[in-house]
C-alpha cells in the first residue's frame, strides 16, 4: 500500500471532522435557530387553531431545540478554552 494514499483522508472522515470544527459548530447553531422559527410558525398556527396537541408539540420541540444550541455553545467554549490552553 502507498503511504501517499493512507495519507488521504475519505470524505466521510473529512465530514466528521469539520463536525467538530468551529466552523461546524457555528453552522450546527445556525440550522438549530433557523429551525426555531418554522418552530415559532408550527406554535403560532397551533393557537390559532386552539390545537392543544400541536402546540404541546411546538412547545417540545422548542426545548429540545434549546438544549440542543445550549450543548452547541457549551462545545464552542470548550473549543475556545483548548486554544487557550495549547498557547
Amino acid at each position: 500500500m502507498n503511504t501517499n494514499q493512507s495519507a488521504k483522508k475519505s470524505p466521510v472522515a473529512k465530514a466528521k471532522g469539520f463536525k467538530k470544527s468551529r466552523p461546524g459548530t457555528y453552522l450546527a447553531i445556525g440550522t438549530s435557530l433557523f429551525s426555531a422559527f418554522t418552530n415559532i410558525k408550527r406554535a403560532r398556527t397551533a393557537r390559532d387553531e386552539s390545537d392543544t396537541l400541536k402546540l404541546l408539540d411546538a412547545v417540545v420541540s422548542a426545548a429540545a431545540i434549546a438544549t440542543g444550541v445550549a450543548l452547541l455553545v457549551r462545545e464552542l467554549r470548550r473549543m475556545s478554552d483548548d486554544d487557550i490552553l495549547t498557547d
